[in-house]
């Protein structure tokens, strides 16, 4: 029990320190009070796993209802989730040159070899859309690192962690 408290205990601390940058966009004129219901496209390819998808579904069903919604088979809205994976370029390069003069003649090689193993991000689109007014009224886009080699436990705090600063924005707080 004790070993299995502190695995989560450094799983949270290692994922807290993982950021998840989040940017929102939605359409001005909506009445967000409308919404009480949602359900999920049935042809969503999310792009993940089926075990990640479960995952991902479990962690932004419990943050909707703790918001008020309500899972429906007769929607006020559909969400859609797409994710891409992708590698961000390495910036730690070690140079190493080679060069030489004489009276009128010089040359030179130089050559970057990156250090270190580049790090995997994944972009995960969130999209509310009204079918029957709108189209696209709400949407998300998350950005955090990616760990391939994460365990499934994991795998859960980080996308609780991911939902959580995306539902943050919704619904969109009016600016007065």
């Amino acid at each position: 029990m004790k070993k299995g408290l502190l695995l989560l205990v450094l799983s949270l601390v290692v994922f807290s320190c993982a950021t998840v940058r989040v940017n929102y966009d939605y359409e001005s004129a909506t009445d967000f009070g409308t919404y009480k219901t949602y359900n999920y496209y049935e042809t969503m390819d999310t792009g993940m796993s089926e075990l990640d998808s479960k995952r991902l579904l479990d962690a932004l069903d419990s943050g909707l209802q703790a918001q008020g919604l309500s899972l429906s088979d007769a929607p006020d809205f559909l969400i859609n989730i797409q994710s891409s994976q992708y590698q961000e370029a390495q910036r730690n390069n070690v140079g190493v040159g080679v060069g030489g003069s004489g009276r009128n003649v010089g040359g030179g090689v130089s050559i970057g070899l990156p250090v270190g193993q580049a790090k995997i991000n994944r972009e995960i689109v969130f999209e509310f859309v009204d079918e029957t007014k709108s189209g696209l009224f709400w949407q998300a886009i998350s950005t955090s690192k990616y760990n391939v080699t994460a365990t499934p436990e994991a795998r859960e705090i980080q996308f609780k962690a991911i939902v959580a600063k995306v539902l943050s924005g919704y619904p969109p707080r009016s600016k007065k």
